[in-house]
């Protein structure tokens, strides 16, 4: 429900004509798969020290498709930081633990959806399927 408000409004900001909408939507699924093949790439992995290589792959990969793959790859990067932000809370309290990986989480993610080559952050020893 939440993303269909958005797009909404995103159409009525934008000023995005009928022909573009599907456009829009259609780059946004794709880039919502290439957000969750980096995740699901993470997890099998399971790599020491690869998780921001992954972070800006994902975006990178996301933001090719277009403006919906950008703005999908920024929903879901934000939500994702945000929700960790949550959890950590009720783990740890307020002692500020992770707040430091969360913001260099969200500049891999920044770097990806800026076009820059995601192997900035790859770490030696990742094997090349990835």
């Amino acid at each position: 429900m939440k993303l269909l408000v958005g797009i909404l409004l995103c159409s009525l900001v934008l000023g995005v004509s009928s022909q573009r909408w599907l456009t829009f939507l259609k780059e946004a699924g794709q880039g919502t798969r290439d957000m969750w093949r980096a995740y699901s790439d993470m997890r099998e992995a399971n790599y020491k020290n690869s998780d921001k290589y992954f972070h800006a792959r994902g975006n990178y990969d996301a933001a090719r498709r277009g403006p919906g793959g950008a703005w999908a790859a920024k929903v879901i990067s934000d939500a994702r930081e945000n929700s960790q932000r949550i959890t950590d809370l009720f783990k740890f309290g307020n002692s500020g633990h992770g707040a430091e990986d969360s913001k260099a989480d969200q500049a891999a993610n920044k770097w990806g959806r800026s076009g820059k080559d995601p192997n900035h952050f790859r770490p030696a020893g990742l094997p090349s399927k990835y």
